[in-house]
């Protein structure tokens, strides 16, 4: 334990080229933690900033530590178009409460090339009426991508709001199938 009783969790983490711009991929003992957008330097430094404030310990950068290689292998898969699902441990720890229990539903039941209303995925956890609830959960997702919250989109038929920005979930709904392509 550190000074103020927490267990200190290691985190490992890496930055990893995509189709949408880098990605940081952080991971504990447990699974994988977060996924970052945009990981340019200082985008990185602040989320690794973040875990150490999160999670305790000092995060380490380790491209080839054992903990980060497969979730590694299946994003570079997965941006490839040679994967529609991820099959790795999850660490939760970063959310809680109807944020987890929505992202949970979310990450087992709205598979590759579909979607789901931020009103219909309200009503699976139990909470119809609580779409704008649903949203605030998407944008506290700290496993994009792997957890899907682009699979989110408005019941009017509007691709809704994105943490990662609108061209980066216009580009992963493309990338299942779900959008055109863009023309340039």
């Amino acid at each position: 334990m550190d000074s103020d009783g927490r267990h200190e969790q290691q985190v490992v983490w890496a930055v990893v080229g995509t189709g949408i711009g880098p990605l940081l991929l952080a991971a504990t003992r447990e699974g994988l933690v977060n996924v970052v957008f945009h990981a340019t330097d200082a985008v990185r430094d602040k989320a690794v900033e973040r875990l150490r404030s999160r999670l305790g310990g000092e995060p380490v950068e380790a491209p080839d530590s054992p903990l980060l290689a497969e979730a590694i292998r299946q994003v570079q898969a997965y941006f490839a178009g040679e994967r529609h699902d991820f099959d790795l441990p999850l660490d939760w720890s970063l959310i809680s409460g109807f944020n987890r229990q929505v992202l949970r539903e979310l990450a087992s039941g709205v598979p590759y090339g579909a979607v789901v209303g931020y009103g219909d995925l309200a009503g699976r956890v139990g909470q119809p009426g609580a779409a704008q609830a649903v949203g605030v959960a998407m944008g506290s997702n700290p496993l994009p991508v792997v957890v899907p919250c682009h699979r989110v989109v408005e019941s009017d038929g509007g691709i809704g709001g994105f943490g990662g920005g609108l061209e980066t979930k216009r580009k992963l709904l493309a990338l299942e199938g779900v959008l055109p392509e863009p023309l340039f």
